[in-house]
């Protein structure tokens, strides 16, 4: 691992990265490579998550795909140094920002997403100039083993590097020093990452996750809002971090909304979604009994039941849930809704924000008034009104967490930022050179210099 991380900062050290043709060409190497791996990447989520094609090529290929397209497309522009205003005080001079790459940038990537997560980050981090060291999930190995193979085909190991293994070898890499450590995955782990990142400085970003509330008031468009809530339980079979964690919903609606819920799982998924081959399975036996028993304590109003050979949950909608129900107590991470009702929007904000902020947030609503409250006075990552989980595909969009779901983002322009240090760089004539910053200072330099600088 330290050899790794060595070759790669001499590599950086000669500067081959910062040429922004080199960085074209090695995303444009990607993006042919993801084209031609697309059934073998395809294979390998079969086999980890249960993942359909279609699917997983628009959820994990298609998204990345999109992304490279989109950085391409501004690269240059990302790339050029910004011209900003001098004062007339530091006359005659030029000020500039010059985007500049960290260095060596550590990845790392979680399982419920193992393509996109691991390549979206690595698109801007190449995008800046950086050198990579990925490290994906060891619980989908399939995918990274695939991802391990495709990109050492295309690129020198001085230059990207994938690292397989479980704990022990993210141990070891975080021992290392990188220039940049990005991470994706729970809110325990992030603590580890951050205390590791600590010792040498390293600055950060932790995409975490949280309970996202999902709020219905009256106003909604019931059938709508259900079909949308269900579309972002059923995606990936809930386990995206950014997927309706809880149902906060006006009591008024609540029963057409289980009812309209009910259907659109039927339209989805069928009479039986425990036989459909094209809903997303549960990762491991260990995550599905942990599912099944946070429905211990309430009672379903749909779906409810599990196949653990399949590792299949029914989308679940969960009545007689409390805030202190087994299903409050942590971020779900599965096709379970639990619901809780509300009268006035007041008990709205003062349930969310007395808990941590979390990173997505979604409302369900016509009425403009609860739609500013829900913008300007609750706190989260990013959201929707009246859609779930599709900010994700907006480019313009920052993605990231605040507070305990994270910090830092990405997506587009932001991902460029986030793997850039923005060099501040003032260049200076040498023809005139004022000399009233100079000591001896006197009483006609101290008027000049509070004249210029008021």
């Amino acid at each position: 691992m330290h050899n790794i991380a060595s070759l790669q900062r001499q590599f950086f050290n000669t500067h081959a990265t910062r040429d922004v043709k080199y960085r074209r060409a090695a995303l444009k190497k990607l993006r042919t490579a993801l084209k031609e791996w697309e059934p073998r990447i395809c294979e390998a989520l079969q086999q980890d998550l249960g993942k359909c094609a279609t699917e997983t090529y628009m959820t994990e290929i298609g998204m990345v795909l999109s992304s490279l397209n989109h950085t391409l497309s501004s690269l240059r522009s990302w790339s050029k140094p910004r011209r900003k205003y001098t004062p007339l005080a530091q006359f005659p001079s030029v000020s500039r920002v010059v985007p500049e790459p960290y260095g060596v940038a550590l990845i790392m990537s979680p399982w419920n997403y193992p393509v996109l997560l691991c390549l979206d980050p690595l698109v801007a981090a190449l995008s800046a100039g950086n050198c990579c060291v990925l490290k994906p999930s060891s619980m989908t190995p399939a995918t990274s083993a695939v991802l391990a193979e495709m990109l050492g085909s295309l690129y020198p190991k001085e230059y990207v590097h994938v690292v397989l293994g479980g704990r022990e070898s993210t141990g070891v890499l975080l021992e290392q020093k990188f220039d940049y450590i990005f991470f994706t995955g729970s809110p325990a782990v992030g603590h580890i990452i951050m205390e590791a990142a600590a010792r040498n400085l390293t600055p950060v970003t932790l995409e975490l996750g949280g309970k996202s509330p999902c709020i219905v008031d009256a106003t909604a468009n019931i059938r709508v809002a259900a079909r949308r809530v269900a579309f972002g339980k059923i995606l990936n079979a809930g386990q995206t971090c950014v997927a309706p964690d809880y149902l906060f919903i006006h009591h008024s609606v609540k029963d057409a909304f289980v009812e309209a819920y009910r259907t659109a799982v039927h339209e989805m998924l069928g009479a039986a979604p425990l036989e459909n081959e094209e809903y997303t399975h549960i990762i491991n036996r260990r995550h599905f009994e942990r599912l099944m028993g946070l429905m211990a304590d309430a009672q379903p109003l749909v779906g409810g039941k599990g196949d653990a050979t399949t590792l299949r949950i029914e989308p679940t909608v969960l009545d007689g849930v409390t805030p202190e129900s087994a299903s409050m107590q942590q971020e779900i991470f599965g096709p379970i809704l639990p619901i809780l009702t509300w009268d006035a929007w007041e008990e709205v904000e003062q349930f969310v924000l007395s808990r941590p902020r979390p990173l997505a947030s979604y409302l369900f609503s016509t009425d403009s008034a609860n739609k500013k409250r829900f913008t300007q006075h609750l706190s989260f990552g990013g959201g929707c009104i009246n859609d779930t989980i599709i900010h994700l595909a907006v480019h313009g969009l920052p993605f990231g967490g605040i507070g305990d779901s994270g910090m830092g983002s990405y997506h587009g322009k932001a991902g460029f930022d986030t793997f850039t240090h923005y060099k501040s760089v003032l260049s200076k004539a040498n023809w005139l050179d004022l000399p009233f910053r100079y000591h001896p200072y006197s009483k006609f330099a101290e008027r000049i210099l509070r004249f210029f600088l008021r």
